[in-house]
């Protein structure tokens, strides 16, 4: 299944080039950070397409609080509607250490638990479009760290803001994974996405120094644009989870990780890399333990666990 398709595109397409020839009218689709960066281009896109769109910011769910995204679930079940699309596109990245009121470490649970939550309360809406898209903003700093389950919330080992990031990034492709095993007989399909590296407000928490000097920033401190290395333009960057959420070509398909418009290659370097930058050479594709199906069920597990502790 992780084999690309060869899908004719590149990853210097648009959203505009994906949705060419696609008409979502009379589908309902919710995307998560929908008021900035890639969340907003992603609402903007879909409703080009003649979606009805649902555009959710932190005033309307706080992904951080279980209340809050059981507040919302409720009464959007309660109108009887289907959800064709979810595209679960909200996060932070690298933040110091910040924990929640259940003491849960702020990047495992923003950017995975509750989007988990936010998903599977929805499940019943999913269910009900007969064929729906979940699409999981992963990211190629899953490389930075597996999932810790023995210590996934930093208890026992000193945070380090981007072994934080890349084990939330590693649960939304695992996330990814499971949801579609879990669900595909009830027509629910799910993604996983690398979007590129994108300067948002994600990296407000960035040393402008350490980006320039990554390759990210010009001298001038303004975003280098360069597709072949993962640098792109919003529009560049939100291609591939909306492709993911509305392309035909995955028709039937599901479960994988994706990059650049096509199912992602598999890295066959295991070994997380910290290191790891958009202009790093071989930089590309998924780690085989981020798709892997043992991991997944036993993330599924903790996360289940977690959200019943209230």
């Amino acid at each position: 299944m992780q084999t690309p398709l060869g899908s004719g595109f590149s990853a210097a397409s648009t959203v505009g080039d994906v949705l060419e020839g696609v008409d979502l009218r009379g589908k309902v689709a919710l995307v998560t950070g929908g008021y900035s960066g890639l969340g907003k281009v992603t609402v903007d896109a879909l409703r080009s397409a003649g979606a009805d769109v649902h555009a959710i910011g932190r005033d309307v769910v706080d992904l951080m609080d279980p209340g809050g995204i059981d507040a919302f679930v409720e009464p959007f079940l309660g109108t009887g509607q289907p959800l064709h699309v979810l595209v679960n596109s909200a996060g932070i990245m690298a933040n110091p250490l910040t924990r929640d009121a259940r003491g849960f470490e702020s990047q495992f649970v923003t950017n995975h638990l509750g989007h988990f939550q936010l998903t599977t309360r929805l499940l019943p809406a999913l269910r009900r479009a007969e064929g729906a898209r979940v699409v999981s903003l992963s990211s190629r700093g899953h490389r930075y760290s597996p999932v810790h389950f023995e210590d996934w919330n930093f208890e026992h080992r000193e945070y380090e803001p981007y072994l934080g990031y890349g084990q939330s990034k590693t649960a939304d492709a695992l996330f990814a994974v499971e949801l579609d095993a879990r669900e595909q007989a009830n027509g629910i399909r799910a993604f996983a996405v690398h979007p590129g590296s994108i300067i948002t407000n994600l990296t407000r928490y960035a040393d402008p120094a350490t980006l320039q000097q990554g390759g990210f920033l010009d001298e001038n401190g303004a975003p280098v644009i360069d597709p072949a290395r993962g640098l792109k333009t919003p529009e560049q960057g939100a291609a591939t989870q909306v492709w993911c959420a509305t392309s035909p070509q995955l028709d039937g398909l599901g479960g994988v990780y994706c990059e650049d418009v096509d199912i992602a290659v598999i890295h066959i370097d295991e070994k997380p890399d910290a290191g790891v930058l958009a202009i790093t050479a071989g930089a590309f594709g998924v780690l085989p333990s981020a798709i892997d199906r043992d991991n997944a069920r036993r993330l599924w597990t903790l996360s289940e666990e977690l959200l019943a502790r209230g």
